[in-house]
């Protein structure tokens, strides 16, 4: 399957997205045919598809916090001593540094989820001025809003 950031960097689009294709359609048809929970899982699919990325990335997220704050409170071996001084403040120094770098990647992730976001905003927004755009001349209503002039009487 395809993320949706593949979708918007250019990239051939996959056959089973979240979305109404012949293919998900079809085999939403056959889940429901051979086992009902299929098709619901495949009907599901097809309407919150599009999230399950974000869910993942937030369970991702959430899941390293957690593993990170068991790490800290002593529940791994990472936080025991080696017996020499030196080379325990030197881990220590060393894991404040990298939890300094990951905090920094996490913000750059952040960010580039929301610099997504806005790039598939701009790309519906455009999407749907171009179709009442096309309305508007398919229809030959001239008037702003697309709402008719009153008539003459």
């Amino acid at each position: 399957m395809m993320t949706q950031s593949a979708h918007c960097t250019g990239r051939r689009k996959s056959w089973l997205r979240p979305a109404w294709t012949p293919a998900t359609i079809g085999l939403m048809v056959l889940g429901f045919m051979v086992f009902w929970p299929l098709g619901l899982a495949m009907l599901a699919y097809i309407i919150w598809g599009d999230r399950m990325d974000d869910f993942k990335h937030d369970l991702r997220r959430s899941f390293g916090q957690f593993k990170r704050e068991m790490d800290m409170t002593g529940f791994s071996n990472a936080n025991r001593g080696t017996g020499n001084v030196a080379f325990d403040e030197y881990r220590k120094a060393e894991i404040e540094r990298l939890e300094a770098e990951r905090r920094k990647l996490d913000e750059m992730v952040d960010e580039f989820d929301a610099h997504l976001r806005n790039l598939r905003r701009a790309k519906d927004q455009a999407e749907f001025d171009e179709f009442m755009k096309s309305r508007h001349n398919h229809n030959g209503d001239h008037s702003v809003g697309g709402a008719d002039t009153a008539p003459a009487t």
